[in-house]
């Protein structure tokens, strides 16, 4: 960093650029970005084996993202297949199990019969209650009257991805 302090005197803010540039290279170290190289003394520092690699894949920062988004502990049903299919970068995949896997708990959860699938089971299982009429297995009655139509929605929509799976679910 003396050799930044150093080129950078003559800049007027050059001790919040010096600033920026430390938290930079510091959160380069946390990535596992930068390394030390043991040959050479405390300070000295290289682009370790994930840093080459990122910087040779043309998709690699938008990889990076993803797998920083996906880093925190997933639900046990979740860990193994949805985890594994999205650090390959096969996010549609991961993304199919991931809603496979709602799908199943939700049929679980309302004990709903294995012959509805989908947007059925989840618009059936979410069912707003209306007009006195009672509402699907999980939906909320406490709730306004909206809003269990929005979570009915939000279920029956993510169990339909469409055309463009990969965009809806990175």
């Amino acid at each position: 960093m003396n050799s930044a302090r150093q080129a950078l005197q003559e800049e007027p803010d050059a001790a919040a650029l010096v600033n920026r540039l430390s938290d930079a290279w510091c959160w380069l170290e946390a990535q596992a970005l930068l390394t030390r190289e043991p040959s050479q003394s405390e300070a000295f520092r290289r682009i370790s084996r994930d840093g080459r690699d990122l910087a040779k894949d043309p998709q690699g920062i938008t990889r990076f993202e993803a797998r920083e988004r996906l880093s925190g502990p997933l639900h046990p049903d979740l860990e193994g297949t949805v985890r594994t299919n999205f650090d390959l970068g096969d996010y549609e995949t991961a993304c199919f199990a991931a809603m496979k896997a709602v799908e199943v708990a939700v049929r679980d959860a309302s004990e709903l019969d294995n012959s509805l699938v989908g947007v059925k089971l989840m618009r059936e299982a979410f069912r707003p209650h209306e007009n006195g009429k009672t509402g699907g297995a999980l939906a909320d009655a406490e709730a306004e009257g909206g809003e269990q139509a929005a979570t009915a929605n939000l279920f029956a929509g993510a169990a339909y991805p469409g055309k463009n799976i990969v965009t809806r679910c990175t």
